[in-house]
């Protein structure tokens, strides 16, 4: 037998047995493993030159193979490690959320770990992986970020665990169960955001104008107890005086009235605008107009609709509605399907008949689908207050006010300055027949439309 062959039929004898009794255990050769593999095979080339050197080989290969066996039996087992996740059940589409993985060791002696969690791309964890060393019988734990891309629902699946033996020939994989579900939701942290910045008196921050109410501070409805959030312009000092007790002047709020949303999830919606899809945009602008809402003690409900309408949330009062809002969109995605405005309106006719605020957030871009939302939405006048709200794509604007352009690029000009001229064409049209219109940038719609609605209150209107 030649040396090359002798080489290889060593090399297959010492290493196929092993990787066959370690693969199913989740055992794989490391890269030591790999480079120490090539000095038998190395000295087997030798005896080509120097025979001689046969006993020297032998007992080289006798160590190895030892070494080889011996640190594969360092590898801890299986259920020597436990994993255990916190992370909240609830997270915001494209917001930070923090996850806690903590890694627990029963075994003997130390390890050096590579920990990687099973959370799904979309989620984007960073960072993805960590190298630790776990000491005997002790708890580490790693903390990460996720910064969900998408909404719905996912499931991080059981972490994944590295583990080397003590000379670094052998990793084992072990995978600790746990699954954990999180509800990508789309932006919840600006209802908190909005609800501090309105205690503090600054939602300018948010391109929120303050607007003022025919009446407000006018219509007293009663007494009661100071609280701390109270102005201190409404104190009435007599009877304050005569409960020795700070009392303040609680006046009569608007009557409850009814706002109803009609959220486009055709492939209108489909487009995206600073790495969110349009939908994704209307939700976060719908959601924080139906918390605004909701605090003035007006009824929220909304209706998802494309080529069939998908959810329908009846219109109600009191903060409750805001979890059933969040559960019905959360994972509602955009189709690439033509929507049918008739069934909308239809059904918001059979389930809706009490006057109500009428937000139809969609996109327009031929004339077929124009003509609709201006049929169904100037039918609704009288019977409703209809309110368009029609989503402008940059790339179309940025096109148009090209400074100079040349060659293609005036041709781009001169289409996307025809476009936006129909474009306000429709908007004028719509506005001509009563039908209240916001035109705004994707991701610049939240205080647009929250204005709208206080100027709405503020004038009576509904």
């Amino acid at each position: 037998m030649s040396p090359t062959t002798l080489a290889l039929v060593k090399l297959a004898a010492v290493a196929l047995p092993l990787v066959a009794v370690a693969w199913p255990l989740g055992i794989y050769p490391g890269r030591r493993l790999v480079q120490l593999a090539l000095v038998p095979a190395a000295t087997s080339l030798a005896l080509a030159f120097v025979p001689e050197m046969l006993w020297l080989v032998v007992g080289l290969d006798i160590v190895l193979g030892v070494a080889v066996v011996g640190d594969l039996g360092t590898l801890p087992s299986r259920r020597a490690f436990a994993a255990e996740r916190h992370a909240g059940r609830i997270a915001s589409l494209r917001k930070r959320h923090p996850v806690s993985l903590g890694i627990s060791s029963r075994a003997g002696r130390a390890f050096a770990v590579t920990i990687r969690d099973g959370t799904p791309e979309q989620l984007h964890p960073a960072p993805a992986e960590f190298s630790v060393d776990l000491a005997p019988q002790s708890r580490t734990t790693v903390d990460y970020v996720l910064r969900p891309g998408r909404r719905g629902a996912f499931t991080i699946g059981p972490a994944s665990l590295r583990i080397q033996s003590r000379l670094g020939l052998w990793r084992r994989f072990v995978s600790c169960p746990g699954e954990t579900v999180i509800h990508v939701y789309p932006d919840v942290k600006q209802l908190g955001q909005y609800a501090l910045l309105a205690r503090t008196n600054r939602l300018s921050l948010l391109g929120v104008r303050r607007t003022r109410r025919v009446g407000q501070h006018h219509d007293f409805e009663r007494l009661r107890d100071y609280t701390i959030d109270d102005s201190y312009k409404h104190i009435e000092w007599r009877a304050t005086a005569r409960r020795q007790k700070l009392t303040v002047k609680d006046f009569q709020a608007s009557q409850s009235q009814q706002i109803v949303f009609l959220l486009d999830c055709g492939r209108m919606m489909t487009n995206e605008a600073a790495g969110l899809s349009l939908l994704d945009h209307a939700l976060n602008a719908t959601l924080l107009l139906s918390y605004v809402a909701l605090r003035q003690n007006d009824s929220v409900g909304l209706v998802a609709f494309s080529d069939e309408v998908y959810r329908f949330v009846p219109p109600r009062s009191g903060m409750n509605q805001m979890g059933r809002l969040l559960n019905a969109c959360f994972d509602q995605f955009p189709r690439l399907v033509e929507s049918r405005y008739d069934l909308a309106f239809r059904y918001l006719a059979a389930h809706s008949r009490k006057r109500s605020l009428v937000v139809l957030v969609t996109n327009v871009i031929d004339e077929v689908n124009a003509r609709q939302v201006h049929g169904y939405l100037s039918n609704l006048v009288g019977r409703h207050l209809p309110l368009g709200v029609l989503l402008r794509d940059r790339r179309m604007f940025a096109a148009a006010d090209a400074e100079d352009p040349q060659g293609s690029a005036f041709w781009e000009a001169a289409a996307a300055a025809e476009i936006l001229s129909w474009r306000h064409q429709t908007l004028t049209d719509l506005a001509h027949s009563g039908v209240l219109v916001i035109d705004a940038f994707p991701d610049q719609l939240t205080a647009p439309l929250v204005n709208r609605y206080l100027e709405i209150k503020a004038r009576h209107l509904l």
